[in-house]
Formats: structure tokens, C-alpha cells, sequence
């Protein structure tokens, strides 16, 4: 199931991967790629994950979830790292990617416009939702069609 990933860099960053998880169908959790993103000087400068596949939790929490450390942002890693990380789902032949953020996360936001996201539409967090138990409300939904990558 799980691919060599060794192929997941440019001339700015690097994906090293951390560990993978196989999921667990009980709980909609999906097969995920963990990632430690590192710029071109070797620093680690933030995270990130490749859900792969397509569920109601991945369509509320996203395929890809990245966070950047404070003093690596403005450099665009998160969003390069996205596409970077298109090229993987692709090997896993999907077709499209969702990356969600909440509204009002305006640097996320910039992310997926960056990394050449629609936004589809801003939703209501259903009310059995774990994110909505945790106090989350609103979830912008930005669809990226690998086809385009």
C-alpha cells in the first residue's frame, strides 16, 4: 500500500518521511504519509500529512494537513510542500485532493490558493462531527484537481 517516497523534493524543500498509518475503519480514519518538511539548508521547518483515499472525515478534515514553525512562515513551504505532495496521491491514482481550513485561517487560505486550489464552498461542521466537538464550526473546502498537476 505504501510507496517509496525518497522522490519528494524540488530545489527548495524536502518531504522526509516519519511514519505512515494504516487507518482504521471503524473510526473513517485513512491510510496517511507523515512528513517532516526541510528546507534547502537541511533545517526542519514544519510538517506534513497525505491522507490517502476519500471519506466523510476527509471531506470535513482534508487530504493533506501541513503546519509550518513560526519563524519558517511566509516562504511558501506549506503550499510547495502540497505540491509535492499531489505527486504522491497521483501514484495512488486519485484523481483529486480536498485540503480544508477554518475561514477565518487566512495564511491557510493563502496556502491552497497558492498551491492552485478551488474554493468550493465554506460548510457547517455537521454536530456529530469530532471537530465540531472539539469547538470548530466552519470549515472552508478547497478542491485540487491532480489532473491539472
Amino acid at each position: 500500500m505504501f510507496m517509496n517516497t525518497d522522490f519528494l523534493k524540488n530545489n527548495e524543500i524536502s518531504l522526509k518521511l516519519v511514519k505512515t498509518t494504516v487507518g482504521n475503519i471503524h473510526k473513517q480514519w485513512l491510510p496517511a504519509y507523515h512528513f517532516a518538511i526541510y528546507d534547502k539548508q537541511g533545517e526542519e521547518v514544519g510538517g506534513c500529512d497525505l491522507r490517502i483515499g476519500h471519506n466523510t472525515n476527509v471531506y470535513y478534515g482534508g487530504n493533506i494537513g501541513y503546519r509550518i514553525e513560526e519563524q519558517y512562515r511566509g516562504s511558501h513551504y506549506a503550499g510547495k510542500a502540497c505540491l509535492l505532495l499531489f505527486q504522491l496521491a497521483k501514484k495512488h491514482k486519485m484523481d483529486y485532493l480536498i485540503i480544508t481550513c477554518n475561514p477565518d485561517n487566512h495564511a491557510s487560505r493563502k496556502t491552497c490558493e497558492y498551491a492552485g486550489g478551488t474554493l468550493e464552498k465554506i460548510v457547517q461542521i455537521p454536530v456529530d462531527n469530532e471537530m465540531r466537538k472539539a469547538g470548530e464550526t466552519e470549515k472552508c473546502i478547497y478542491r485540487f484537481h491532480l489532473h491539472d498537476y
